[in-house]
């Protein structure tokens, strides 16, 4: 994490980072329903109300103003140049800290940085066994699990820029990775996904000392509960979800660990394991068994 963090802002961005299909969606929700929590309030989030603690810094109705014209006719240059003033006014405009997911990798873009430090508080990064992203990124792409790993792997990788939305930039998975932690920092906070669902009372407790909040244990159980990934399910299969991308089925799909053990090809791993191993290794994905996949 960057050293201007050091002397952390009254007023500034906590980011929720991660590559996507990692569990940042389900952090925001648990923080929703623990602040819910908090406040003395006993309701479960609704999925389509994620802004009411949340903000994004991508919507193209913030860019235009300081571009001076509309998006489609600015480069991405110019984007990349406003992106800081951006964040800023996201910053300036939420009374204490401002929440924001990303899926920026933590890299310089076109000369200016994917993330405004000087108005940062500090970040939460999850982070998930390639492996198992890779099954949840084709599905949520709508392509074929190859296209998605051939993906994971471009250094570099930018999306699109919609009528709603500029672009983002994920580069691979391991530059994602290694870009938001490779500098341990007291203002940096790092979860795996498979700890959040194999530990949900260590890893989301220890989510919310890391923020300085003291929910009561009742608080946190309940907080977990109504944040479970079956609950996110639910609501999604009654009332949609507004941020599922146009060609995926759902948004919310499996929510497990390991689901490549059935999906994937030992190919297709290899290729994972080729490009991603160092990652893989320093957060304990390369077990004995994936390592004679990748090598047989």
């Amino acid at each position: 994490m960057s050293e201007a963090l050091q002397n952390k802002p009254r007023q500034g961005i906590l980011w929720l980072a991660s590559y996507p299909k990692s569990g940042n969606t389900w952090t925001r929700v648990f923080l929703h329903n623990l602040f819910s929590a908090l406040e003395g309030r006993d309701a479960e989030q609704d999925i389509n109300r994620l802004g009411e603690y949340t903000a994004w810094d991508l919507a193209v109705s913030a860019y235009e103003p300081l571009l001076g014209k509309p998006i489609a006719q600015a480069s991405r240059a110019e984007i990349a140049a406003v992106r800081p003033r951006v964040q800023e006014a996201v910053a300036l405009r939420t009374n204490g800290i401002a929440m924001v997911k990303t899926h920026q990798a933590l890299v310089s873009d076109r000369g200016t940085p994917t993330i405004n430090f000087a108005m940062s508080s500090g970040a939460i990064y999850i982070v998930r066994n390639p492996l198992d992203v890779a099954v949840s990124f084709a599905a949520h792409l709508a392509v074929d699990i190859d296209e998605a790993i051939e993906q994971m792997a471009t250094q570099g990788l930018e999306t699109d820029i919609t009528e709603r939305s500029v672009y983002e930039v994920y580069g691979s998975w391991s530059q994602h990775v290694e870009s938001w932690t490779r500098n341990p920092h007291r203002a940096m906070h790092v979860m795996r996904y498979e700890d959040m669902i194999e530990a949900p009372l260590q890893t989301f407790s220890g989510l919310a000392a890391h923020l300085l909040l003291r929910p009561t244990a009742q608080q946190l159980s309940d907080t977990i509960a109504r944040s479970s990934f079956e609950r996110l399910k639910e609501q999604e299969t009654r009332a949609g979800f507004l941020e599922k991308p146009d060609g995926a089925q759902r948004f919310f799909r499996a929510g497990r660990t390991g689901e490549w053990r059935k999906v994937l090809g030992r190919r297709q791993v290899r290729k994972i394991v080729s490009a991603h191993h160092v990652q893989m290794r320093r957060f304990g994905y390369l077990s004995d068994d994936i390592r004679h996949l990748a090598d047989s």
